[in-house]
């Protein structure tokens, strides 16, 4: 049985049950599988039904390429006739003819399975009953050993995190497969080190914005809101969004902006306090622990904050007097709108400027219309002209406001190179974002694996400067066992699950990440060494991905053009050192 969920799942074992199986994938003709357990390297590319009897052929080997300071993928399919307690995986030191690595730069996971439904017609109201289900394989678990159920096939993701301090070369590791039955054949894992060094996540250039939401990891780890033990819950979610490379600080200025349409509502970060005398009093306690905790895990380039214009346009404050939570409507350009926001929006200003965060703090909005946007960038010009803007959107609001610090633009959505050049002149952020309307590329669970290696290399061929995506961690009511939701095609409000556990979605988002790290440092070496014809075969590849709609070879491309990656990382080096 699944473990509840106001429970800490990083301390509990790791047997809940998945979810039946609801489709034809059980009905699965097991007869010619001999007995025993079978393993082989397979794909990254594909996910593999639960119960569906394997029809590949068995690869005893498979080959990595990658950097220094690169994280590399692989997958290893195991299956059985008969039911295998206590089935482990693990790796080898990796040795090279000159070298060795440890072998704790490698993670074997066991990858657990889903439910997910289908993209249909996108945003909106789903019932269950109306959505096609499956089950697809997503979660990476950091159990230490698994049992494996009798006709089922279990896939195991292998980590690579290659040293900054590697020696080039190529390295060989034996990948041991055990269960309680005894140990079957090994298989074995080559990576080649290319003398190439990809820098610090927190050093990247992607700009990637994945919007936090740290009340569900309260709900879902069983402790405190703004606890300390939610605090430290909190940690190990946060890790993996720094170790992509996030770049900004998700945070609250009132009442939940969005208007409580997640699991769990956006908590306050900040409280509002109208005092007995009528002056305004701001506790930012809650709001200062957060924004800290994200900076100490390097995430540090913006801190946005949600929202002046939320979505049903209603704030509160505690009445000191009255003794009492009053909910006020505060639509931008009234009175009561500027009556409220202006005390605090200069409060605000100089609390930020007291703790140094003011050149990198935003008011942000999303998704909101014209008439809100300008009364709200009207006051916001009028009060506090030393804050930044930062905006999802998808009315082209960027024309009318070509200076804000941070636009994202809605995926598809007609925009001009010009606009985005002369943003990127003036050292202005742009970045594109998907959401429930976008059935390509995306990170649904139900998502081919590639879409999420995909979006980087988007974002290079449009050139934008990243991407944004509405929730890394907005989990639903059991995000272990069902990544469906009410409103939103399955796995929309997350890519990560509870307890620090990494997704096949994520670490092919990181993929991409990395990738577009690479082709900007090869872009600088190849023009620096008059390599054009290079720089002009890169350059024509990358713009096969300015695409936002799925086509035939999409992913054979996508394949090619990281194995050009590697050619012109090496050919560039032979030709001459940084």
């Amino acid at each position: 049985m699944l473990h509840a969920v106001a429970q800490d799942y990083k301390a509990l074992p790791h047997d809940f049950h998945e979810l039946a199986d609801p489709n034809a994938d059980t009905l699965s003709d097991w007869s010619d599988v001999t007995a025993g357990l079978h393993r082989t390297f397979v794909t990254i590319d594909k996910r593999f039904p639960r119960a569906l009897a394997p029809d590949c052929s068995t690869s005893e080997t498979t080959a990595l390429t990658g950097w220094r300071g690169e994280r590399l993928s692989a997958q290893i399919l195991l299956w059985t006739t008969a039911a295998l307690k206590d089935v482990t995986v693990s790796v080898s030191a990796l040795q090279s003819d000159a070298a060795a690595l440890p072998k704790d730069i490698v993670s074997a996971r066991f990858v657990r399975y889903v439910m997910t439904d289908e993209f249909a017609g996108g945003c909106g109201h789903r019932s269950p009953e109306n959505f096609a289900a499956s089950l697809v394989p997503d979660m990476l678990d950091d159990c230490a050993s698994f049992d494996l159920a009798a006709r089922q096939v279990r896939p195991v993701w292998l980590t690579v995190r290659i040293p900054e301090d590697a020696k080039a070369g190529t390295y060989s590791a034996r990948v041991e497969i055990a269960s309680a039955a005894g140990e079957i054949a090994p298989l074995t894992l080559h990576v080649k080190v290319l003398d190439q060094v990809l820098p610090k996540a927190n050093e990247w250039s992607y700009h990637l914005d994945q919007w936090q939401h740290p009340a569900a990891v309260a709900r879902v780890s069983g402790t405190e809101l703004w606890s300390d033990a939610h605090f430290e819950a909190l940690k190990p979610v946060m890790q993996l969004l720094a170790d992509a490379g996030q770049k900004v600080i998700t945070t609250t200025l009132n009442k939940d902006p969005w208007n409580v349409q997640t699991c769990d509502p956006y908590a306050d970060m900040i409280t509002w306090i109208k005092q007995k005398d009528g002056t305004w009093r701001y506790d930012y306690r809650v709001f200062d622990r957060w924004v800290q905790l994200m900076l100490d895990l390097g995430v540090n380039k913006m801190i946005n904050c949600y929202s002046i214009v939320p979505w049903n346009n209603e704030i509160h404050y505690v009445d000191q007097e009255r003794n009492k939570v009053v909910r006020v409507s505060a639509k931008p350009g009234t009175p009561v709108f500027k009556e409220l926001w202006t005390p605090f929006l200069r409060n605000f200003v100089d609390h930020l400027r007291t703790k140094g965060w003011l050149q990198i703090s935003n008011i942000a909005t999303d998704e909101r219309s014209r008439v809100e946007m300008d009364a709200a960038f009207a006051l916001l010009a009028a009060v506090c002209p030393e804050l930044g803007v930062s905006y999802a959107d998808n009315q082209k609001t960027y024309q009318r406001y070509p200076n804000s610090e941070d636009i994202s633009i809605a995926l598809g959505h007609p925009f001009s190179h010009e606009d985005r050049q002369d943003r990127k002149s003036r050292g202005l952020n742009s970045t594109f974002y998907i959401c429930c309307s976008d059935a390509f590329p995306n990170q649904f669970t139900f998502s081919e694996p590639a879409e999420s290696a995909y979006l980087a290399w988007y974002a290079e061929a449009a050139q934008f400067d990243g991407m944004l995506r509405w929730a890394f961690n907005s989990w639903v009511e059991n995000p272990l066992q069902d990544s469906r939701f009410r409103t939103w095609p399955a796995g929309d409000t997350y890519i990560v699950y509870p307890g620090g556990r990494s997704s096949i979605r994520y670490e092919r988002m990181l993929e991409g990440i990395q990738d577009y790290e690479k082709i900007q440092r090869l872009k600088t070496q190849l023009k620096q060494r008059n390599r054009l014809a290079d720089l002009e075969r890169l350059e024509k590849t990358i713009q096969r991905f300015n695409k936002v709609e799925r086509y035939a070879t999409w992913n054979a491309d996508l394949n090619a053009a990281k194995a050009l990656l590697n050619e012109l990382s090496v050919t560039v080096v032979a030709n001459g050192q940084d």
